[in-house]
């Protein structure tokens, strides 16, 4: 027997909903922003970029520099972008937006030299439920990792550094 809760629609356990029945509309699955930008990036303002009336979830993330990579210290990165990324983040984003049930979702990624606590990539989407506002950021997240052209050199105290996923 299954228990429903009032204004819940019914899910499968094992994936996607069969149906939602909750929704009044198809998910818009706008791309609201995708940009590489030597400025700094802010999750708020892209939360406030993929609000939507259909969304009961946004969902952000912030990919802090920090202080510490593979047990060494690190005082400071720097991305290098090829010149396409900006397209390629473009692509990416719609990618994952066609793949998923988002309402809206926006995409930022850093340049330039970056300080320990600063934003170098940062993801925020809309979805009616969480669910499908959780696994669309995860989806964008990975996505952008595995194919934006953009390489870190990170700085260590000692005054070496090391590049990071540089072919």
């Amino acid at each position: 027997m299954t228990t429903q809760l009032p204004g819940h629609a019914h899910r499968e356990r094992a994936g996607a909903p069969t149906h939602d029945g909750s929704r009044l509309r198809a998910p818009a699955r706008h791309v609201v922003h995708a940009r590489v930008t030597a400025d700094p990036v802010d999750v708020t303002e892209l939360e406030a970029l993929v609000a939507d009336p259909s969304a009961g979830a946004v969902v952000s993330f912030g990919g802090i520099v920090r202080d510490h990579d593979g047990g060494r210290p690190v005082t400071m990165i720097e991305y290098v972008g090829h010149p396409s990324a900006g397209d390629v983040l473009a692509r990416v984003a719609a990618d994952v937006a066609a793949r998923s049930d988002a309402e809206a979702l926006a995409v930022a990624h850093r340049l330039g030299p970056l300080q320990v606590g600063e934003a170098a990539l940062v993801v925020a989407v809309s979805a009616a439920h969480r669910q499908e506002a959780f696994a669309a950021a995860a989806l964008l997240v990975d996505e952008v990792k595995e194919h934006l052209p953009v390489w870190k050199r990170q700085q260590f105290p000692d005054g070496t550094d090391e590049w990071v996923a540089c072919p």
